[in-house]
Formats: structure tokens, sequence, C-alpha cells
């Protein structure tokens, strides 16, 4: 497929998933802007556990989140993907909010419930669905937001939302600052990478270009190492792709010695390392050599990294090349990147089963 044709874009993406993509900046401002506005219970503001709950792209927030503040955030952070709620949740020392796209979503609904047993501080981010109404119907603090796309399509807000609602209740610095320079480092970025950007000028082309017909495996460390997981899933659902994730230092203690063998695998993979001079520095000598040991057993490697000054410009800027680079891959591979055919037979399959 030739990636400079935008007629071929049009009938590939009917729902305009592109346009989605190209407005992460403007959700991010539009999410900061809401959470500012906010006014949440004082009692919350004592919470000493911050627990979200999701999955999917709600989840993925969380996930972000977790990563970029650990290395200043003196509150435990910690994300649940699933029904359970962990058993130490209990009591009015932890902020747990239920993040779903749908207010839907089957496993945030039970932990969620669960939640709301134990007398913990509970907070709601939807833009509808059972969630809401349940919000609404418990007198919980709601925090509602209205954006048309699949829920992976507003990672602006999935993200941003429980960032500035920590930051709100003081329970994070003000990121303000980071969040408007990473708003500008994304902008500038969309003016090489968008889709009127031919393929010799676009680094989400050419990258694309290189993942075709490979199995993509995404390297990601420290605050990146949810960013690697958002990379995966995004080829997953945009691209209609097989893809992993691994995270640094911790496969440099398993995946390095099985780089070899199957033959036949190796010579289908290509490794993306996102990369930060933000890393620690012991991190960055194990990127130099874990390079070298690719380079050694014969993997295809591209290093991609990330913009600004900031660790939320770098996630922000790696975040919106990766969708873009999905997209483009989703195109090569002659997939509709919208509809996600498979999870909606599976939801229908176990609702055959019932709620029990």
């Amino acid at each position: 497929m030739n990636l400079d044709d935008p007629t071929r874009f049009s009938e590939l993406d009917p729902n305009g998933m592109i346009e989605r993509i190209g407005e992460l900046s403007q959700q991010c401002q539009a999410a900061w802007t809401l959470a500012q506005g906010l006014d949440l219970p004082p009692d919350y503001e004592a919470a000493r556990h911050v627990v979200i709950l999701g999955m999917g792209g709600s989840a993925i927030g969380g996930a972000l989140l977790q990563g970029l503040v650990a290395g200043e955030c003196a509150l435990p952070i910690t994300v649940v993907r699933g029904y359970t709620l962990p058993a130490f949740v209990r009591g009015a020392d932890y902020l747990v909010v239920g993040c779903s796209y749908s207010g839907n979503t089957e496993e945030t609904l039970s932990a969620f419930g669960q939640a709301l047993e134990r007398g913990t501080c509970p907070l709601v981010v939807t833009t509808g669905g059972k969630l809401a109404a349940l919000a609404q119907e418990k007198g919980l603090p709601l925090v509602r937001f209205d954006y048309q796309a699949q829920p992976r399509a507003a990672l602006g807000y999935s993200f941003t939302l429980p960032l500035g609602i920590c930051c709100r209740l003081g329970l994070l610095r003000d990121y303000s600052a980071d969040l408007a320079e990473a708003i500008q480092v994304m902008e500038e970025q969309q003016a090489e990478i968008a889709p009127e950007v031919p393929t010799a000028r676009n680094a989400a082309k050419c990258l694309a270009g290189q993942i075709a017909g490979r199995l993509p495996v995404v390297y990601g460390a420290g605050f990146l190492a949810a960013v690697a997981n958002r990379y995966k899933t995004q080829f997953n659902e945009n691209s209609k792709h097989w893809a992993f994730f691994e995270t640094l230092p911790e496969l440099n203690h398993n995946a390095v010695v099985g780089l070899g063998i199957p033959p036949d695998v190796r010579d289908q993979v290509v490794v993306l390392m996102l990369r930060s001079n933000l890393d620690h520095p012991r991190v960055q000598l194990r990127w130099q050599v874990t390079g070298e040991l690719l380079q050694r057993e014969g993997v295809m490697a591209e290093e991609v990294q990330g913009r600004g000054d900031s660790c939320l410009a770098h996630t922000l800027s790696l975040i919106h090349l990766g969708d873009y680079v999905s997209f483009y891959l989703g195109m090569l591979n002659n997939a509709d990147p919208t509809p996600v055919e498979t999870i909606a037979f599976l939801k229908q399959r176990l609702a055959e089963y019932g709620s029990s």
C-alpha cells in the first residue's frame, strides 16, 4: 500500500481513527482543565494509597501514571486489572478510582463494588453507563467526560484525568508546566508524522514499513515500561497485528537468553527500543549492551527516542508517535483500525453465560 495515498486512508478508516490520534494533545488539555475545576471531598486529600481500577484502554492511563510518578510520589499507586480488589484495600486511607470509558466494564464494576463495601474513598471517571449511574445513586464524586471514540483513542482523558485528580487533591505536585511542555512537543511532532507528510520525511510511516510483515517486540524501561505496553496494545487493536512487550532491566535477566531460537522466529522479529535520556544511568548502559546482544544474534532492532525535558513529555511524545505508527501499520495490513470484532465476540459469548 502507498502510505502517501489519502484516498486509501479514507476507504480503510471510515470512522476517523486518524483524527482521534491527531487530537491527543487537545484531549490532554481538555482533561487537565476539567480536573482543575473539580470540587472533590476534602477528606479524600488524606488518602495514603491510590488504587486505579480499569481494563484495556482505561487501565493504561493508570499504568502510565504509576510509572510517571514512581520516582517522586510518596504514595503508592496500584493498578487493578480484574474482578477482585486486593485484600489490603480497605478503609478510608484508600482512594479508589474506577475508570471505565463506557462505564459498563464488568471487571471494573465488580472491583468497584467491593471498594464500596470496604469503606474506601471511591471516585468514578467515565463517560456514562452503569458506573456513572452507580456514582449518582450513591452520591459519589463523578468525573464525567464527553468524547466519542474507542476507549483506546481517549487516552488523553484516561491518563490526564487521574493525573489531574491526584494533583487537585495535593497527592502529587503541580504538573501544569510539564503538561504544557508535553503538549507543545506533541504539536511540533505531529507536524512531522501526520498523514500529509510523505513517507520519505515521516518517521512514523517509515517505522510502520519496517514492522510490516514482522513481529514487533517493544522494550521499555522505568517510566516508559507502560508506554511499551501501550505500543503493544495499539499494534494489536489498531493494526490487527501480533505484538509483545518486555521491560528493562528485567529482560536482561531472561529474555536475552532466548534471542536466537527458534531461528525462523528470530528472523521475523523487530525489537523497538523506547529510550529516554532521563533513564537511570545504568539502564542507559544496559540499552547499549542489549543492542549489542540483538545485533550479535541478528535480530532487527530500532531505537525510538522520547522528546522534551520532562518525563511527561517523553511519555506522551512516544505514545503520540506509537499511535501514528500503529495506524500506518494498520493501513499496510489493509485493516480498519477502529473495530475490534474479536473483543465484541468474546463479550457476546460471556454474556451468553450470564453475569454470575
